[in-house]
């Protein structure tokens, strides 16, 4: 175990009265340390200002910036698109306010209290979870990016975007099955293995797993439901055959974890963790199985406007 382990694992050992009420009650900042402090330029300053952060505070507030920077990069690009393609077919006046809102949960739970606070409690890290790799994904998937973005680009522009939509890399990481394993398999690992004391020991453990556990939850959303143009969409079948699957293996990920917290973690905090992973797992996943079923029912009901229907057609909201 590396010092920075042992230091995040030491801070746990004395678990707050509630973890709601730790969540609750927010991170405090710290101070810079001062001449005499020799525990700051390690991290470990860190447990006796309040921070939960084992880390250095210059490299938190670098990621928090980097987090802004990325999710207003993405509100400006979808706002410019909506902007740009404003002569053309309508967008839904509820897929921006989607997105908004996909990108509020985003950065709710990757900047600010209940980030800082997932250091000290597994309550409020799993909110983050549930924030970053379920509920904001699908909102932003919701919000139908890609769609938008074509719609405000050139003709020319769009086909080079679709060209590159259609690498084999690309196709090969957004079928289901690949993504519902790179999905519910990276929370196994991280649950399980040494991943998640690095990932709070260490930055750039942090940014990488927080990195994939939002793209991953994007791109599984996106792949059993997403209202985006996919021309090599899975079957109506193997998305629902999939999405059970996953279910099946996030709800006993988090039956697990409720009965084998990771080491260092008080108990009763990862077991109201556990139960909120596997009750809110459930509230975003009835709203997949949803959206599943009406992108089935809009893609095989019939038209009367001439139009080919295909398998592949998503749900027009």
């Amino acid at each position: 175990m590396t010092p920075a382990s042992a230091v995040w694992l030491a801070g746990l050992s004395v678990p707050p009265a509630s973890p709601l009420q730790a969540l609750a009650a927010g991170p405090r900042h710290a101070h810079p340390a001062g001449p005499g402090d020799h525990g700051g330029a390690h991290g470990s300053g860190h447990a006796g200002s309040g921070l939960p952060v084992p880390w250095p505070l210059a490299e938190w507030s670098a990621f928090e910036w980097l987090v802004l920077l990325l999710l207003a990069a993405g509100a400006v690009g979808y706002g410019w698109s909506l902007w740009a393609g404003r002569g053309r077919r309508r967008v839904s006046p509820w897929r921006p306010v989607s997105f908004s809102a996909g990108l509020l949960c985003t950065g709710v739970g990757l900047v600010g209290p209940v980030a800082q606070a997932g250091h000290a409690s597994f309550t409020a890290h799993m909110v983050g979870h549930l924030l970053v790799g379920m509920l904001g994904p699908l909102l932003l998937v919701l919000g139908a990016p890609v769609r938008v973005l074509l719609r405000g680009l050139s003709t020319a522009a769009a086909r080079r975007v679709t060209r590159v939509l259609r690498f084999p890399l690309l196709r090969f990481v957004t079928t289901p099955v690949v993504a519902a394993v790179l999905n519910v398999g990276g929370l196994w690992l991280l649950y399980t293995t040494g991943l998640f004391p690095w990932m709070h020991a260490s930055a750039l453990g942090h940014a990488v797993v927080h990195a994939h556990i939002f793209l991953a939850g994007y791109v599984f959303t996106a792949a059993i439901a997403g209202p985006d143009p996919d021309p090599h969409r899975s079957s109506f079948r193997v998305r629902a055959a999939v999405l059970v699957v996953f279910m099946a293996a996030h709800s006993v990920l988090a039956k697990w974890l409720y009965a084998h917290p990771p080491v260092g973690v008080p108990a009763d905090d990862v077991r109201v963790g556990a139960q909120l992973m596997y009750y809110g797992g459930d509230v975003v996943d009835v709203a997949l199985i949803v959206l599943l079923f009406l992108g089935h029912h809009h893609a095989t009901a019939p038209r009367t406007s001439g139009r080919v229907k295909t398998a592949s057609s998503a749900p027009r909201m």
